[in-house]
Order: C-alpha cells, then sequence, then structure tokens
C-alpha cells in the first residue's frame, strides 16, 4: 500500500483484495515454511531453501502484476495473447492432388496495442490421414492386391498419413465493433512464414524394411518453402479468464520445392515449384495477461 498527503486528504493506492487474496495466502504459507525449515535446520539450509525463499517471494510479486487487472469491456489496453488452437482445412492448388482435408493445432504468442494493432508469431502442426499418393508409392514394392509383405514374409498392415508444420511471423489490426468493449471485434491478420509438408510411412512393428529409414525417404516428398497466409475473424477479450476466445477464416499459400533428390516411385527427380494452398475454420482459446495502475481511493 502507498500512502501520500495532498491538500489535507490521504490518498492511498491498493491493489483488489479479493483477487490477491488466494494467492497470497499460499505465498504466505509457503514463505513460512521455509522460515521455519531454516530455523529447525540451520545446518542443512544451503542453496535449496535459499532458491525456494527467492521463487516464492518473486511468486508473491508476480501474483500482484498479473492480478492488478484492468476491466476489459471499460478501456482499451495494451495486451500479451498466448493463444491454443485449432483448425480444420480443405487443400488446394497442387496440394490437393497429394492430400486431402486435414486438421491443425497450435500456439501463438500476439501482442495487441490500445489502437487495435496486432503483431506476434505462431507454430501449427498440420496432421491428416487422407495420402493419395498412396496407391502410386506402393505400386512397385507391394503385391497385385496392393499389400506390402514384411520380412516374416507376410502381409504388413501399411498406413501413410499427412504431417507438416506452418510457422509465421504476423501482423495486423483489430476493429472494436460493438462499443460497449473495446478490446473485442472484427480482427484481419496477415502473416510471412515457412510451410513444410511431407508423408510419413507406418507399417507395423516396422517390419518392412523397404519402407524404413532412407529408403521412406524416397516415398515421403518431404517438401518446404516460403508461405503467407490471411485471417479474418472475431477476437473476443473479456475479464473472465475462460470467455476469451477467437473464431475466423485462414487462408494459406506456400510456394513449395522438394527436398529429395529422388523419389523410388517415380523414378524421377521432382525439383519443379509448386503452388499449395490450405483454406479452413480457426478457432482457438487465449490465455491474456493486461495490468493496469493500481485504484486510487481518498480518505479525509
Amino acid at each position: 500500500m502507498k500512502i501520500s498527503y495532498c491538500k489535507n486528504k490521504y490518498y492511498f493506492k491498493v491493489f483488489d483484495k479479493n483477487k490477491l487474496k488466494t494467492d497470497k495466502f499460499i505465498i504466505y504459507n509457503i514463505m513460512k515454511y521455509v522460515i521455519l525449515r531454516y530455523r529447525s535446520k540451520k545446518a542443512y539450509m544451503n542453496k535449496q531453501y535459499l532458491i525456494l525463499a527467492i521463487i516464492s517471494i518473486s511468486l508473491f510479486f508476480i501474483s500482484i502484476e498479473t492480478r492488478a487487472q484492468i476491466r476489459l469491456k471499460d478501456s482499451a489496453a495494451f495486451t500479451t495473447l498466448i493463444t491454443a488452437n485449432y483448425a480444420f482445412q480443405f487443400s488446394g492448388g497442387d496440394l490437393k492432388d497429394r492430400y486431402g482435408n486435414n486438421s491443425t493445432v497450435g500456439t501463438s504468442l500476439l501482442f495487441k496495442t490500445k489502437r487495435g494493432w496486432m503483431f506476434g508469431a505462431d507454430f501449427n502442426y498440420i496432421f491428416g490421414n487422407d495420402v493419395k499418393l498412396y496407391n502410386q508409392i506402393i505400386n512397385n514394392i507391394a503385391t497385385s492386391d496392393g499389400l506390402v509383405i514384411n520380412r516374416e514374409g507376410v502381409y504388413g498392415d501399411t498406413k501413410m498419413f499427412e504431417r507438416g508444420f506452418f510457422t509465421s511471423v504476423k501482423f495486423g489490426k483489430m476493429f472494436p465493433v460493438f462499443n460497449s468493449n473495446p478490446n473485442s471485434g472484427l480482427v484481419v491478420l496477415g502473416s510471412l512464414g515457412l510451410l513444410q509438408h511431407s508423408i510419413r510411412i507406418e507399417v507395423d512393428n516396422n517390419s518392412a524394411p523397404q519402407l524404413l529409414g532412407d529408403y521412406a525417404k524416397g516415398y515421403d516428398r518431404l517438401s518446404n518453402g516460403l508461405a503467407i497466409s490471411q485471417f479474418i475473424g472475431y477476437l473476443h477479450l473479456s475479464d473472465r479468464q475462460l470467455t476469451n476466445f477467437f473464431a475466423g477464416f485462414e487462408f494459406i499459400q506456400g510456394w513449395t520445392k522438394s527436398l529429395r533428390d529422388y523419389n523410388f516411385d517415380t523414378m524421377s527427380n521432382d525439383k519443379s515449384q509448386k503452388f499449395d494452398t490450405f483454406w479452413g475454420f480457426k478457432i482457438g482459446w487465449i490465455f491474456p495477461i493486461y495490468q493496469r495502475a493500481p485504484e486510487t481511493f481518498y480518505y479525509n
């Protein structure tokens, strides 16, 4: 608490006691435990208790900073946004000849200024199970029934999956559309980054040597390249942590090339540039971090 004197009035700045009560109680008991242990076992104090004491004190001040929160529905705030997101995507361009629909899970770190400008970075893991090149890849190593024989001389269960990632730096702006909350509204974001994708081949118990190790590299179509994306959607921030989210549509365009020198199934070297696209619906949960100066109260 800070107390000052001004024109026969004392005023002081405090944090919301209700919000700090739980954290302060926990930190207080941790610090109390450290002190008691120190008094009872001074000879064994060493570094571990000192480190625990420092962590406890640090957590106390961090709890004050993170709990001194602004009411988002009242005024615009500089906010750090940590997100966890999911997207369902459709393949397009050259990519639709290789894969079907896919999904992504990812995270991002974004910063929103008081004026609504947004910038940051994200990482998204791509996965799917619709590989359209399955028959082409196993054509030369499978039986007439389309089955691969493993090292034991029996049929092995062969599966193929789409795997990859898209990571980028983002920049854009949020436009408030409801006067009741200046921190929520329409979001438009653009990004520049790296797109990579490949075919993951799995055989029961890794029992087919013709599809393992360096041999698998001749079939996996590993490719990457420069990519851009566009996102348009709605961002909602509130004082309740569980009701902070975003949702919208994302479009990704990538210019990729193969990283493999030779494809075994086509018996050729494919170094042509591909134009790969994704588009789909994306939704995410947001953990916002924001703070304000303590409230001021006057006492006569």
